[in-house]
């Protein structure tokens, strides 16, 4: 393909230039750009190292790959794609296609810190070019597979240098579905990325091709023409596209910027390779995106400048895996529309029948089929010399297809079938219908043969109408029919060493966790023990992985317990990613939880609370005393440091769970709990005045206050706290809200600064008078909040309760009543049964004895008589009416004896006489 410019591609130019002066004002804006996509074409042709582009996931690039493979046979295969994921390559062989090569840092070094954790993802499907470059290259001796894109790590610096955040979207993205979302947040290598970047391009290009999306329009203009062209038309149409694209590309500094670095990287490494081996250049083909093809640095070409200096990557340390990728997945990452890619697998199959090209397939590659091949005619291709195929293929009239009636037919009739299975109420009639209306569409779109484009619009017509009885509509029936989703598995050999111990110690299960889905296990430890360590992987998968890898159906863990009986749904398969990402963080999921817990506690937005639910989890997944003493040290740092209260209430709820398992599977306190008793005693006593008045502070959270200072003190006293400071505390607090001076007038009686009959003179005086009355719902809102420090005053709350609802009028109560309601149900909700069981202590359970029925709170007491004075013979009588209880108090004093009555009707005892004092003392306690 050598000469001169003008010699190549003479003709071309001499029409591009006619065509310029004709369509424009004048020939030099137009005329630049149309002689530039020559120039650029021709330099891309001319260069010594082969240069082969090609669109990501085109089946056109695949069938052109393959053929060209065979027939030069190269000794190095360049490929664009980030230089650090080469070892990983070798790995495709355990692997169901599509997967997706990652690289993974959960630490980042020299990057922002919101930015992590950082991901990018590659995904390679079977039907794309660069399969087939890495499967000959790693299947053929004596051949070098150079990865010579820029590395993970340069990705993140090029975006970090202009404030720039990269991330895969496009109009035509599927909704963020599962399998859409199995690249998570990860940013795309664009390999082969060849789509419009000018809007006004693409909008032209729908427009005219008559089509909706993109996908659509290369398909019909690109991928079909060039599915039967020969090397040379292939890349120089690729080669045009390319430089089209490129040179019509809004001026983005920062994206123009980062292709040519890309661009001057990839020569860069190639340069380097070439001097480094003594490799010729015609034994090389270099594969990447026709974008990046038909650049225009000065560093493009062998004989390219050295001017671009690599920069050194940072501190960050990358990990590297194989993730399984999807279909529905790619198309989100590339801007595709939804089920192009599935589209694009079947055509591949397709070609391969009608060309008989043998594709490259990896040795031992999972989930792969040997093509049959099919003896076909090409289309013709004008004679042409072999440095000139562009000119004719432009000239080429469009090829119309031989309609195939019996494909139509029978994407006809299978389309019927599924919508039948799927509720719709399609009949043969709708068969017939969707067949000719295809070959209509097709028709008015200028196609002799109708795609499956054309197919699917047909059949949303004439099946959908009006509804859709199901849970998948005919746009989505028919993506499955093409194919459907195809998702791909990372093999076992190739998941990370933390993904096979996790398989391996959930082998007793018999479960296949590679396969997607649902999948129920039944543990029954009680009797196989050896199960209950395949539950403790159960609960840190749990904990670890998203919802839904490892949900339990049956069976809890608690502080203290053992397990007897679980059953759990496992997904594991269908969260693959997840679990491999996992293996990025440490070798075992005791490490990782271990990580992830001191990552927490350690934290800059750590709490008390926080730190205490990590030294729970520590001790209920990993039944680690170490990991928890060292946690709850930490807990008692955060703590100290602490100048709010909104972590009071799980504090306490943490700390009251951690104080009664210790007490009971420990012989002493661990030192940790002890002064975490004794340090928050003294906190809290310490915030408590300014709780009381604190408009951020809720009543909850005071409460919760008090209920530790309460629930605890017994513990922090004999640590050697001082009661007086938690008086002076409460003597310090004013409150003016209602449901806060109804807290410290509870926490005031369990102190003794109050009696009950001066809280129920108090609370009398607020039912009397009309202008507190409207706010006593906050007063009762308060007093069901101290039923957290102060539970025995249960009781009064229902007598509170029941006072209002017996002496208010109803025009009071019947306005009052869902302001009631409301308080108690946003501020007391959790403690609402405490107060249920206490009212059907204390009211009748039947309705017939309700009239007759008196509250204890209005009984009428019995006086107090006192003590009765010492009188002999009075115990005597007493305890003579009762022998069994004199017995027994004998026996525990030690006194032996006999009854001795008198008469039948016994007045004394002779051991009752010999103990006159007893009898006196035993008197006054019973009476």
């Amino acid at each position: 393909m050598s000469g001169a410019p003008e010699e190549t591609f003479g003709e071309l130019r001499g029409q591009l230039q006619e065509a310029a002066t004709a369509f424009a004002d004048g020939p030099d804006a137009l005329e630049g750009i149309l002689l530039g996509l020559v120039d650029d074409v021709d330099r891309a042709v001319r260069e010594p190292l082969e240069i082969f582009p090609v669109c990501h996931h085109s089946p056109a690039s695949a069938i052109a790959m393959a053929r060209r493979l065979r027939e030069k046979q190269p000794k190095v295969v360049y490929l664009e794609l980030c230089e650090d994921m080469a070892p990983l390559l070798t790995e495709l062989r355990n692997c169901r296609l599509p997967v997706a090569v990652q690289s993974f840092a959960s630490e980042v070094d020299g990057f922002p810190a919101e930015w992590s954790p950082l991901s990018v993802v590659a995904p390679i499907t079977e039907a794309s070019a660069e399969y087939q470059a890495i499967a000959y290259a790693l299947d053929t001796p004596g051949v070098d597979l150079v990865l010579v894109d820029r590395s993970s790590d340069h990705v993140f610096q090029w975006d970090a240098r202009a404030g720039y955040d990269a991330g895969p979207a496009g109009p035509d993205a599927p909704p963020p579905e599962e399998e859409a979302a199995l690249h998570g947040d990860a940013v795309g290598v664009e390999i082969g990325d060849l789509r419009p970047r000018f809007a006004e391009l693409e909008e032209h290009l729908l427009r005219h091709g008559k089509v909706r999306h993109w996908s659509e329009w290369w398909h019909q203009y690109v991928e079909l023409p060039l599915g039967d062209s020969d090397h040379d038309t292939y890349r120089q149409v690729m080669l045009l596209i390319g430089s089209l694209f490129r040179r019509l590309a809004p001026g983005d500094p920062h994206r123009v910027r980062v292709d040519e670095d890309r661009e001057r990287y990839m020569w860069t490494r190639m340069r380097e390779h070439l001097a480094a081996t003594g490799t010729d250049p015609e034994d090389c083909l270099y594969v990447c995106g026709a974008f990046h093809a038909a650049s225009r640095v000065e560093e493009f070409g062998v004989a390219g400048s050295d001017t671009f200096e690599i920069t050194p990557r940072s501190a960050t340390t990358w990990l590297h895996g194989l993730i399984p990728s999807s279909h529905a997945a790619i198309e989100a990452q590339f801007g595709l529309a939804s089920g192009s890619v599935s589209i694009a697998a079947t055509l591949w199959a397709k070609n391969l029948r009608r060309t008989r090209v043998k594709p490259f397939v990896l040795a031992g590659q999972a989930g792969t089929k040997k093509p049959r091949p099919a003896k076909t005619t090409a289309a013709p291709v004008p004679d042409l010399p072999a440095s000139d195929k562009l000119t004719g293929f432009l000239q080429q009239p469009p090829v119309l297809d031989r309609l195939d009636e019996a494909e139509l037919l029978g994407w006809s009739v299978e389309i019927v079938r599924a919508a039948r299975r799927n509720g719709y109420l399609a009949s043969t009639a709708d068969a017939i219908a969707v067949f000719e209306t295809s070959i209509l569409l097709a028709g008015m779109r200028d196609r002799a043969r109708p795609t499956p484009y054309d197919f699917q619009d047909a059949a949303v017509t004439c099946i959908e109408k009006d509804s859709v009885p199901g849970r998948r509509d005919v746009r989505r029936l028919v993506e499955i029919m093409m194919g459907g989703d195809r998702v791909g598995q990372v093999g076992y050999e190739a998941l990370p060493p933390l993904a096979r111990d996790v398989h391996d110690r959930l082998a007793p299960l018999n479960l296949k966790l590679q396969q997607r889905g649902v999948q129920r296990a039944l543990l029954d430890i009680a009797s196989r023990p050896e199960l209950e360590r395949c539950s403790d992987v159960l609960w840190m998968l749990r904990h670890l992985m998203p919802g839904g890898a490892a949900r339990t159906v049956m069976g809890e863990r608690k502080l203290g317990e053992r397990p007897i009986q679980e059953s759990w749904d496992l997904a594991l398969g269908t969260h693959q990613r997840a679990l491999i990402e996992l293996g990025y963080e440490g070798v075992s999921i005791e490490q990782v939880l271990e990580q992830r817990l001191r990552r927490t506690a350690y934290g800059p937005q750590a709490t008390a609370a926080t730190v205490l639910e990590a030294v729970e989890d520590a001790t209920l997944y990993l039944r680690s005393r170490r990991l928890a003493d060292e946690l709850g040290n930490r807990a008692l740092e955060v703590l100290s440091a602490e100048r709010t209260v909104d972590g009071a209430p799980e504090v306490l709820r943490r700390v009251r769970r951690l104080l009664a398992y210790y007490r009971t599977s420990e012989p002493v306190l661990p030192p940790w709990i002890e002064a975490f008793t004794k340090a928050g005693y003294a906190h809290y006593c310490t915030l408590l005045p300014t709780a009381f008045t604190d408009e951020d502070a809720t009543v909850r959270q005071v409460a919760a206050m008090l209920g530790f200072l309460f629930s605890m003190e017994n513990l922090a006293l004999s640590l050697g706290c001082d009661r007086t400071q938690l008086e002076l505390a409460l003597a310090q607090s004013h409150p003016q809200e209602p449901s806060r001076t109804a807290l410290l007038w509870a926490a005031q009686v369990h102190l003794g600064h109050l009696t009950r009959e001066d809280l129920r003179a108090k609370c009398d005086e607020l039912l009397g008078n009309p202008l507190v009355v409207p706010a006593y719902p906050r007063y009762l809102s308060g007093f069901v909040q101290a039923l957290e420090p102060v539970p025995g005053l249960t009781d009064f709350v229902v007598e509170a309760v029941s006072n209002a609802f017996g002496r208010l009028p109803d025009p009071v109560l019947l306005p009052w009543l869902p302001t009631l309601i409301t308080t108690l149900r946003a501020d007391g909700a959790e403690l609402a049964p405490l107060l249920i069981r206490e009212a059907g202590r204390i009211f009748p359970g039947r309705l017939a004895t309700l009239d007759q029925w008196v509250p204890p709170w209005k009984a009428q007491p019995v006086p107090d008589a006192g003590p009765p004075a010492p009188s002999e013979g009075g115990g005597c009588v007493l305890l003579a009416a009762h022998p069994a209880s004199c017995d027994a108090l004998a026996g525990l004093l030690g006194c032996d004896g006999t009854w001795e009555t008198a008469a039948p009707d016994p007045s004394g005892a002779a051991l009752v006489g010999r103990h006159p004092d007893t009898a006196v003392a035993l008197e006054a306690l019973l009476v």
